[in-house]
Formats: structure tokens, sequence, C-alpha cells
């Protein structure tokens, strides 16, 4: 790896986010997927929940490659849920609380007026009918995007977008993305280590984890994965034939 590169991976590990996170319900566009973990990426979100509960939505079918997502999917986990109740579950161990994105109303706290400093999962849903029902009633909490005009409501993409910088922009302040890493030196160097790793395997973590509610703990980011060991080492048995 040229040292350029290799001082680039340092920076972005440095700066990594491990306690945000993003939860996507239901959203059938991949073009909005792949506007989201570009996103993700952007602020240091370094995996992301995908829940499908509709049965009419293709979610089998979704296709997230180096064109759509700008290369960003293969530095994210991306984990892949049919069961909303486990999804959250295994998303609030991690992060502690879920607030739940929703259309403006005087009733529902702004977004600027959570301390996004905190560990915080923010939850989207899909493009026409937003949040579902049992998502909004699992969720700790709630918050809308104020705004000024006729649209009633902004594109999941982007209102993700305006959410994260927002946390970002909070982060900052108490020093999160410089002096005060939110990963320890020695985990950025098992990251280190995974995505150099990942980063010479064929498969190139391109495939989301299937989650299951008899599934395994879900690995720490820094914790490198089986099929990104070399293949001389390990016995690789696929697990789905889902390929986002």
């Amino acid at each position: 790896m040229q040292p350029g590169r290799a001082q680039k991976i340092r920076s972005v590990i440095r700066q990594s986010q491990p306690d945000l996170t993003v939860v996507l319900e239901n959203i059938f566009d991949p073009l909005n997927i792949s506007a989201v973990l570009r996103s993700c990426d952007a602020v240091g979100v370094r995996e992301v929940f995908v829940v499908y509960t509709k049965q009419y939505l293709d979610k089998r079918g979704l296709i997230l490659g180096k064109r759509t997502s700008g290369g960003t999917f293969k530095w994210i986990d991306v984990y892949f849920f049919e069961d909303i109740e486990e999804c959250f579950r295994r998303v609030r161990e991690r992060y502690g609380r879920i607030l739940a994105t929703m259309p403006p109303a005087e009733t529902t706290p702004s977004i600027y007026s959570y301390d996004l400093s905190e560990p915080t999962a923010l939850l989207f849903g899909n493009e026409d009918d937003g949040l579902s029902v049992e998502a909004q009633n699992l969720a700790d909490g709630s918050f809308t995007i104020p705004q000024s005009g006729f649209a009633e409501s902004l594109n999941i993409s982007v209102a993700c977008a305006v959410s994260l910088f927002e946390a970002r922009r909070q982060r900052t302040l108490h020093g999160f993305y410089d002096e005060h890493s939110k990963l320890t030196p020695e985990q950025q160097e098992m990251l280190f280590k995974r995505w150099s790793a990942m980063l010479k395997s064929d498969k190139n973590h391109q495939k989301p984890v299937v989650v299951l509610k008899d599934s395994d703990p879900l690995l720490p980011v820094y914790t490198m994965r089986k099929d990104e060991q070399p293949k001389s080492k390990i016995q690789i048995v696929p697990v789905t034939n889902f390929d986002l």
C-alpha cells in the first residue's frame, strides 16, 4: 500500500464515529440507499442497518455497486433484517437510543434540539409512506427537520444528510473528529488491519450481513470478518444469495 493511501485510511479511521448510525425501514430505491451510504461515510458512520417488512419490495434485487455508491459501500458494514423488533433490539444494544424522523409538526422536536454528540441511531422511513406505525412505536424519540417552504417533506437521502451533518457539527465541537477520537489507538490499528486485508480480497467487502433472531452477536466495526481473510486460511461457506 502506498504511504499516501495508508495515511488517508488512518485519517478516516481516526475520525470514525462508532456510536452514530442510520436505520432504514423499507427503502426501495437503491439510489437513495447509495446516497445515504455516501453521507454516512462523509460523517464517519461505519455501519448501517436496513430492515424490510413489506413483502412487495423487491429487496433482493437491489444492486449497490461502485457506480451508485461512489465506492463507499466497502467501508461501511450493512446489516440486513426482515424482523423489525430484532433490528431495533440489535441497534439499541449498540447505540442506546433510536430517534425517528417525522414530517414537520408543531409537537415534534426539531433535530437541532437533540444532543447528537451522544450515542444515537437515526431512523428513516419509506419514500412513499414514511415510517411504519410499528417503527414509530418502537423508537425512543422522534424529530423533525424544520422547513420554510411548501414541500411537506424532504427526500429520504436529503433528510438523512441534513441530520447526519448536524450530528457532525455537534461532534466537531467536542473534538470527536480530531483530538478526542471515538476509537482507541488499539481499535484504530485493528480497523486498519481489517481494511487493509479487505482491500486485498477479491470479495472486496461488497455483501451485507443478514441478521436473523438466532444470528451471532454483531461484531465491532474494527473486528476482522472471515471473508476478509486470505482464502487459504479459511473455508468460505455462503450464507445467503442476497447481494446488495
